[in-house]
């Protein structure tokens, strides 16, 4: 099931940015959450393998993963060892995969929530913010996948977790079918995963809709919406917080966005 919840109000988004579990047995504070800011409500969760591939996923992602890895090799002699790695490395750089971005921090989603390559689209549209439960969904996983992580003392994969329990992508994507998926947290290869709190869903080819997927298997599922009025006034909030492109995009890419949408003129009308 997934719950909407409108967000209005600034005052409102405290609750999204204090949701954390007190946990007895270590008697501090923990979050089991991941979230996913996106700038338009109307956009679909879609992995970049699944858009750039248009249904031959299966066919395709192979050879995208094989010439990638053969290639990059110069830049990351590592990229070889593991298709978990070549995903990750190929997804920070652009190439079309299956993974899907996600982020420890709310705040991290909520700028990703109120950003726009096009900042004249700022008040044209919902911003959106989604969150699973990643203990819901890796209770769904197959027995072995769990044993593993109950091995490691882990709630999330590493690389080497998950090339434990799936090194390619046909035996993952048997164990999957439609109805399960990994969270997974990877090697810090950059500062950028670092300073995003990153972590990837390694979805299925199964599963063709993950959106249908968490509204039939999940109860803990919130999808946030922001309201396109506000969009510029937590913006403003974000700045204040430190939380910016120049945080998020570390370099001169980054600084170079700040710049250009801190001086960005609105249109009067």
């Amino acid at each position: 099931m997934i719950q909407e919840i409108r967000i209005t109000t600034v005052e409102e988004l405290i609750p999204l940015l204090s949701d954390q579990e007190y946990r007895p047995t270590l008697k501090r504070n923990r979050s089991n959450y991941v979230y996913r800011g996106m700038p338009n409500v109307d956009y679909r969760m879609t992995t970049t393998l699944r858009r750039n591939c248009k249904g031959l996923e299966r066919v395709l992602e192979p050879a995208i993963l094989k010439n990638f890895a053969k290639y990059a090799v110069i830049e990351d002699p590592t990229v070889a060892s593991s298709v978990w790695r070549q995903m990750i490395l190929g997804q920070h750089h652009g190439l079309p995969t299956r993974l899907l971005d996600w982020t420890h921090s709310a705040l991290v989603a909520l700028h990703f929530a109120t950003s726009e390559d096009n900042l004249e689209a700022m008040e044209a549209h919902d911003g959106v913010i989604w969150r699973i439960d990643i203990d819901e969904v890796h209770a769904l996983l197959p027995e072995k996948y769990r044993a593993i992580m109950r091995a490691n003392k882990a709630e999330v994969f590493s690389v080497d977790m998950l090339t434990q329990a799936s090194a390619d992508l046909n035996s993952y994507d048997e164990d999957m079918g439609g109805h399960a998926m990994v969270v997974l947290e990877p090697p810090s290869i950059n500062q950028r995963i670092v300073n995003q709190y990153a972590f990837f869903s390694v979805v299925p080819l199964g599963m063709a809709d993950l959106e249908e997927f968490l509204e039939r298997d999940t109860q803990n599922t919130v999808k946030y919406v922001i309201d396109r009025r506000l969009r510029w006034r937590v913006r403003d909030m974000l700045d204040a917080l430190n939380m910016s492109e120049r945080s998020v995009y570390p370099g001169l890419d980054g600084l170079s966005r700040w710049i250009a949408r801190h001086y960005f003129v609105k249109n009067e009308e």
